[in-house]
């Protein structure tokens, strides 16, 4: 068993013109979980984003939508686990991820930034890459120098779609990653 996770983080970037981008796959997540759990986003100037306090089977965390843009992610991330006291062990990052493509989802404990901006400036505030990820592919664009501008545009129909289902299969793991059952989430998640 590791550390019962205690924040979940959905990264995004703020606006409409953000809101249906590969980007906020992260804040996708938190969006369903909070309307999942008939919970309520509310803004939070000192946590520099949009917070809720979830209850999941028996396991109650926070929630946290960062209002900054991506890569400054880490400011929230960090002054919420100051006020709440929590170890860097229990905040899961949800984020993009570009090496997977859509329809998968992965968990993973530590590790560099990936080139990811928001996990970028989160290690950064945090002085530590000891956090867990919830990892949701959204596909890569083929070549690197395009990453920026399909990271900031929105999925097809039919990716859209394959996203969706990784997030809904995430979110069946969810008892488990906020038991601290990582291993077991893992083996669930990976395995579908």
């Amino acid at each position: 068993m590791s550390q019962p996770i205690q924040l979940i983080v959905g990264l995004g970037n703020p606006g409409e013109k953000y809101a249906k981008t590969r980007h906020n796959a992260g804040a996708w997540f938190v969006e369903a979980l909070v309307k999942l759990t008939s919970s309520i986003l509310r803004p939070e100037a000192k946590f520099h984003g949009s917070c809720a306090s979830l209850a999941v089977d028996q396991f109650k965390c926070y929630a946290l939508i960062p209002t900054t843009f991506m890569n400054r992610s880490g400011l929230g991330v960090r002054a919420m686990a100051q006020f709440y006291n929590l170890p860097p062990e229990a905040i899961l990052i949800v984020h993009d991820e570009i090496d997977l493509p859509p329809g998968v989802a992965r968990l993973k404990f530590d590790g560099g930034s990936g080139g990811h901006n928001g996990l970028k400036d989160i290690i950064e505030q945090l002085q530590t890459k000891q956090f867990h990820r919830l990892r949701i592919g959204v596909g890569h664009p083929g070549h690197s120098d395009d990453v920026a501008d399909y990271v900031l545009s929105a999925p097809s129909k039919s990716d859209r779609q394959l996203i969706d289902s990784a997030l809904e299969r995430s979110q069946t793991v969810l008892p488990l990653i906020l038991e601290g059952a990582i291993q077991k989430a893992m083996q669930q998640l990976h395995s579908e």
